[in-house]
């Protein structure tokens, strides 16, 4: 193949691919470009490793600093581990290709997405995953696609497709969707409480513009000279399926219709079944070919046996309208909260269940100095004050395993819930401090991740965050059988497994905040999708109707752990003074308060301690060094030194100034020590400020009334 340009006139933005020119060993490459921002995706193909039985599939998106003109901070000035927007991307492209690739495929499959140029205009996120689409068809590996998808905004009243950075801060949606030739696969969505119409037509909208990228792939395989490669399946075996069903379908029929058994007791109850028929088929002769189906894969009973209960399960939820635990389609399973289950060293806490399935959510406020800084990716340097981490520790399901460091499920879980809650948060001026939650999941049985949502607005109210409304979530499931679907309401982890959609909605009373739908099967149409979306807000309220009878509105008092932060303005002019060479006034500041101090560029300064007191000694010693003076001001001071010719005052927190031993009475005055010592309080006028910004005081001519008024301050400040 040569090089080939095309060029897709898109929404008023030009998109351009090239092929042939870049990574001719990988089986399919395309360079994606739109802007400056330019994405070089690959598909590769490598022969199936014995005993897999599963999809290999790895996709990686990787960022080069040099793409924006920047060389990386650290040691090694490198590339290192990917940040977590790297990783959210590396999800973007999966969950929606996946589907796509047939069931019976094995072998290993990698996609790489290497970000080589950006602007400051274009994010080449959903650059990436349409070039995927492209990439797989080029390599010629068996997909039913092609796939594309597209980001919508909403600025004002009107939909924008594959808006830039700008206009996706400055408005109140940020939705990817992803689509086929049959339907919608992959929704994202952060969103600022808009109604479910809104996003149901945000949705349409944006698959109306895949359509044309799917329309422009297709154009491209033709002027290649290529075909969507539709390998035939190999031949299926089918005496081990025949057998497990004939001989095992009666039981699991009865477990799984038997409603009041908990999660635990159906799983050991078909665990009993399928040892039932390990034992049998050990003892067939060798020959046997029930026994030789058997033994050719390690897991060749145990996927057989899954499969054929999923077959049960889903026959029971089409024909029946029944679910594995007896509830109706639409139905939420128990919802039960508590908060401050943890000691108010923790600054606040969430405990949230619904089923099986327990969260339990931590906040903790901290310092403006606590944000996180993002400038280990592409992005402009930017600052988190809101951070969620989810963490799911492998007794939540009641296995052993190693704890390794977050995956990329706790990751894009953990962003998930922090999009959600995001839009209801205060902002910077109303509220200061930096957050943190962190939601541990400690039972789980479907949906965790809404689960993560409605733990942590627990927590954040009791926290005494003021966010502007609760936030709850669920997750929609489906069961797809030729023409026949039924959408569930509140899936638990069977029906996850074993169905055609995990679909989470989060949101508020007024609007969705957060939505993420995935798919197993090629695509969905949006009738089908806004079923799911209006079945979820009853869902959404009913828990958020529970979550408020624990807990009404946030907490009027914060933790007394909790930093208490007062904040004040200086002139930007001013930062150095108070910073002092090489950080030493700060430093001392702090040392003498215990208070933590936080300087921005626009001279606004957060002063931070547990003991609020001490917050108010370093504010006043700020207050006093930055206090611009003017002639005339009266003040009390402390002497803190003596010379000859005068005294040393310090008449403000930081701030000193000399009386002249003519300016200490209205007589003559001898030894300066006849009139005052260190340590004396006195009241001191400011006489004049010279040119070298040296302060001359006296003690001549105070008023009264002056001194007065200077002493109230005073008592007011300490």
């Amino acid at each position: 193949m040569g090089e080939f340009e095309k060029s897709i006139s898109f929404d008023g933005r030009d998109i351009r691919l090239k092929v042939g020119q870049l990574a001719p060993q990988a089986g399919g490459s395309v360079l994606i470009q739109s802007g400056d921002t330019a994405v070089l995706v690959t598909a590769t193909r490598s022969a199936a490793r014995e005993g897999i039985d599963f999809l290999p599939l790895t996709v990686d998106y990787e960022e080069r600093l040099y793409a924006a003109g920047r060389i990386p901070g650290g040691m090694m000035r490198r590339e290192g581990r990917p940040p977590e927007k790297a990783t959210l991307t590396s999800r973007l492209i999966d969950r929606p290709l996946r589907p796509l690739f047939p069931s019976w495929l094995r072998d290993d499959l990698q996609i790489i997405a290497l970000t080589l140029s950006m602007d400051e205009l274009v994010p080449p996120d959903v650059l990436a995953v349409t070039g995927a689409s492209i990439a797989t068809l080029i390599a010629q590996i068996p997909f039913n696609g092609p796939m594309a998808a597209v980001r919508v905004g909403l600025v004002g009243d009107d939909f924008i497709i594959n808006p830039t950075y700008g206009e996706i801060e400055a408005g109140d949606l940020d939705l990817v969707v992803a689509g086929s030739p049959e339907g919608v696969i992959m929704v994202e969505a952060g969103a600022n409480q808009l109604p479910e119409r809104d996003i149901l037509e945000a949705i349409e909208f944006g698959y109306e513009a895949v359509q044309d990228l799917i329309k422009a792939q297709q154009d491209l395989l033709v002027e290649l000279g290529l075909e969507i490669s539709r390998e035939d399946p190999p031949e299926v075996d089918v005496t081990l399926e025949n057998y497990i069903r004939d001989s095992a379908s009666d039981e699991i029929k009865n477990i799984l219709s038997q409603f009041d058994l908990a999660k635990t007791e159906r799983d050991a109850a078909l665990d009993v079944v399928k040892a039932k028929i390990e034992t049998v088929i050990s003892g067939l002769p060798e020959e046997d070919p029930i026994r030789i189906a058997a033994t050719a894969n390690s897991k060749a009973v145990d996927n057989t046996f899954k499969e054929t209960t999923k077959k049960f399960m889903r026959r029971q939820i089409i024909e029946d309208n029944i679910r594995v635990d007896g509830r109706k389609l639409d139905e939420v399973r128990p919802v039960s909260c508590d908060v401050s289950v943890l000691p108010k060293r923790v600054h606040g806490s969430g405990l949230f269940n619904r089923g099986l399935t327990q969260v339990l959510s931590a906040c903790t406020l901290g310092t403006p100095g606590d944000a996180q800084s993002l400038n280990d990716d592409l992005q402009t340097d930017q600052q988190k004050r809101y951070l969620h981490h989810y963490n799911f520790p492998p007794f939540s399901v009641g296995e052993t395993k190693p704890m390794r460091a977050p995956g990329r499920r706790e990751i894009g879980h953990g962003a998930l819930a922090e999009r959600a809650l995001l839009p209801v948060l205060p902002t910077k001026e109303q509220f200061p401090y930096v957050i943190r939650v962190v939601s541990e999941v400690l039972s789980s049985n479907g949906s965790t991740s809404m689960g993560s949502v409605c733990g942590s607005t627990l927590a954040l109210m009791d926290a005494g965050v003021p966010i502007s409304k609760p936030v709850s979530g669920a997750a929609m499931g489906l069961i797809k059988e030729g023409d026949e679907v039924r959408v569930l309401t509140d899936i638990q982890g069977i029906e996850d497994f074993l169905g055609d959609m995990d679909f989470k909605v989060a949101g508020t009373e007024s609007g969705i905040t957060a939505l993420q739908m995935d798919m197993k099967i090629p695509g969905l149409p949006l009738s089908i999708i806004r079923q799911a979306i209006n079945q979820a807000r009853s869902a959404r309220l009913h828990i958020l109707e529970k979550m408020l009878q624990t807990l009404e509105q946030p907490r009027s008092e914060m933790s007394p752990y909790a930093p208490r932060l007062l904040t004040i303005k200086i002139d930007s002019d001013m930062i150095g003074l108070v910073i002092g060479p090489g950080g030493k006034t700060i430093k001392g500041i702090t040392e003498e308060t215990g208070a933590k101090i936080d300087i921005e560029d626009d001279g606004t300064v957060t002063i931070s301690a547990v003991d609020e007191n001490k917050a108010k000694k370093a504010r006043n010693i700020i207050q006093g060094m930055t206090r611009k003076l003017n002639e005339g001001d009266v003040y009390v001071g402390r002497v803190t030194r003596i010379i000859p010719i005068g005294a040393f005052v310090e008449f403000l927190p930081g701030k000193e100034g000399m009386i002249h031993i003519s300016q200490l009475a209205d007589y003559r005055v001898g030894k300066v020590e006849d009139e005052v010592a260190v340590g004396d309080e006195v009241i001191v006028k400011v006489r004049e400020i010279d040119g070298k910004g040296r302060i001359n005081l006296t003690r001549l001519g105070i008023h009264p009334d002056q001194a007065a008024a200077a002493r109230e301050a005073a008592a007011v400040n300490r």
